[in-house]
């Protein structure tokens, strides 16, 4: 806090070194001490998210407005934060004469403005600004290129022919563009994507599903939903679905069209805050998807993304005020809005509160679908409540077919369950069924081989079973972990050594990967590290107490002899 109060400090320092207007003649008048105070005031609220409160303080000095670069930065990245963006253009607008917006977001806010009212020759000028700005940031780089060869679509109603080349964005936009074109290849160019094994893609099953529509390619549509997995799918997903059951298609339309050029750009930023976001960038993620949203705000689903900023950034009001947004009539929202205020609960008063809180909300749903079942088996099972978890887990299998391939996970992690509990007939018996529907799955083989390593119980089998799930993943340390454990329990300490030392540098933060390590180091008479590694457990903030007096009773006689 302190640090930023100097930053602050400094950059009121700058702004009157920097601005004309404040000499002996004329600051008087023009610019003040109370110019000063209020964006002191303005920087503290922004800096601790309290942007209502920074807007009403930035609002207020008219004369850094007009005559400070950085002061109209914060103030436009305030409004946009807010979701007034319009505001932001206008001040904008009223700010071109006096040259004070010559800022990449001001261009960018400017283009989208001229883009929204057809003005494609306006469009390029303000292009023309952008590159400046562009050399040293990769985003601004994809924004300014991508614009243009959209601006260039819109204009000539045809597809550019330079596209820039940035990989997946690349693919989504030639999807956009061939599919605002009318072109008959756009299916294609979704199915393609949405089929891609490399990367997620699933998000757009949805402008797949709206293009078929749109085509009057009803069953091709309902073929494709009916093969979605429901139990691991996002929320624009699983509205997309149930529209399709339900038949209702004009909302697909109602809600996005690619022949519009604001729907089209709003997906882009979309993008964009998406990759912000994956970056931990909150600030830049959340500009973007307001105006997203600004540009399509029927597209209520793309509200999520803000409430999944706000909330790793732990401004839980915000996320709260967001998430307020949400049709109550709506299961799909209502549920996700449940799950997140359960979540900030747990985070605010306490695991039990937030169990609670859950459960009471559960109870009032009278026919809970099939996701809101697995949902509740996955969140009592977080909360170690295994019994309960288990009979969640037993309603989503009796709903599902036999063929389904969601099967083999719900199997999985029933068996994990009963595991937990040390019903190990049962847990052997649903951990096999599940290898039986997908024998390669490499966290199966992994959980099976690591408990019957727990037991002394089919030592070669559980070896094999590792090396066929290390081949798939090599570098999961979970995987790395149970390997060398296996090879420290037949006597090979060399491999044992490896696959930990691999471990324990991907995740030098877990007890059990230390733990081990340090059993392996002692067994070959590396007493000193392998204390090392103990202590460390020692001082971990997740290591479970009964771990704890484990280890302690070895840093005093060592492991038990295998």
């Amino acid at each position: 806090m302190l640090i930023n109060f100097f930053k602050i400090f400094f950059s009121i320092l700058l702004i009157i070194y920097q601005i004309p207007v404040y000499s002996k003649n004329n600051y008087i008048n023009e610019f003040n001490y109370k110019d000063l105070s209020n964006y002191f005031s303005a920087k503290v609220s922004y800096d601790n998210q309290k942007n209502v409160d920074a807007l009403k303080f930035f609002k207020s000095s008219k004369s850094l407005i007009n005559k400070h670069n950085p002061y109209l930065k914060q103030y436009i990245f305030s409004l946009v934060l807010e979701g007034k963006v319009n505001t932001a253009i206008k001040e904008l607008k009223s700010s071109e004469d006096r040259k004070n917006s010559d800022f990449f977001e001001a261009y960018l806010l400017l283009i989208i403005d001229s883009i929204n009212k057809n003005d494609f020759k306006k469009t390029t000028k303000y292009l023309n600004n952008l590159p400046k700005f562009s050399g040293n940031d990769t985003l601004n780089l994809i924004i300014y290129e991508s614009i243009k060869n959209y601006n260039f679509l819109f204009e000539n109603k045809r597809m550019p022919s330079n596209d820039s080349t940035f990989s997946n964005l690349t693919l989504i936009s030639r999807a956009f563009q061939s599919c605002y074109l009318g072109k008959k290849q756009t299916q294609f160019y979704f199915f393609d994507l949405i089929n891609n094994k490399e990367v997620d893609y699933s998000r757009y099953i949805f402008f797949y599903i709206n293009n078929l529509i749109e085509q009057n390619k009803f069953q091709t549509a309902k073929d494709t939903t009916d093969q979605i997995d429901l139990l691991n799918s996002s929320l624009l997903i699983m509205q997309t679905k149930n529209w399709i059951d339900n038949k209702k298609l004009k909302k697909f339309t109602e809600i996005f069209s690619c022949k519009s050029e604001s729907n089209i750009l709003s997906e882009f930023f979309y993008l964009i805050a998406n990759l912000y976001s994956s970056q931990n960038d909150f600030e830049k993620s959340n500009f973007y998807i307001n105006i997203s949203n600004f540009l399509n705000p029927k597209f209520k689903f793309n509200l999520s993304l803000l409430v999944e900023n706000y909330y790793k950034n732990n401004n839980y009001k915000k996320t709260e005020n967001i998430l307020n947004n949400f049709n109550k009539n709506d299961d799909i929202y209502y549920w996700y809005k449940i799950k997140k205020k359960a979540s900030i609960i747990s985070n605010e008063l306490g695991t039990q509160e937030s169990l609670n809180f859950i459960n009471s909300k559960f109870k009032k749903i009278k026919n809970p679908s099939l996701k809101i079942l697995f949902d509740m088996a996955n969140i009592t099972k977080g909360f170690e409540e295994y019994e309960t978890s288990i009979v969640y887990y037993n309603k989503v299998l009796s709903k599902i077919s036999l063929n389904s391939e969601s099967r083999a996970e719900i199997l999985y992690r029933r068996g994990s369950c009963y595991e937990r509990l040390g019903q190990f007939e049962k847990s052997d018996k649903d951990l096999l069924n599940s290898l039986e529907i997908n024998p390669n799955d490499a966290y199966v083989l992994n959980y099976l081989a690591y408990s019957w390593l727990e037991r002394n119980y089919k030592i070669d089998t559980s070896i094999t079973m590792l090396e066929k799930a290390h081949k798939q993943k090599k570098n999961d340390p979970y995987i790395l972990d149970s390997v060398g454990w296996a090879y420290y329990l037949v006597g090979d300490l060399i491999k044992a050594e490896q696959f930990l030392r691999k471990a324990i540098k991907i995740m030098p933060d877990d007890p059990i990967v230390n733990d081990h390590y340090g059993d392996i180091l002692w067994a070959m008479n590396r007493k000193t590290q392998a204390k090392y590694y103990w202590q460390s457990v020692l001082n971990f903030e997740n290591t479970e107490d009964d771990m704890k007096e484990k280890i302690n009773i070895k840093l005093l006689k060592g492991p038990k002899k295998i």
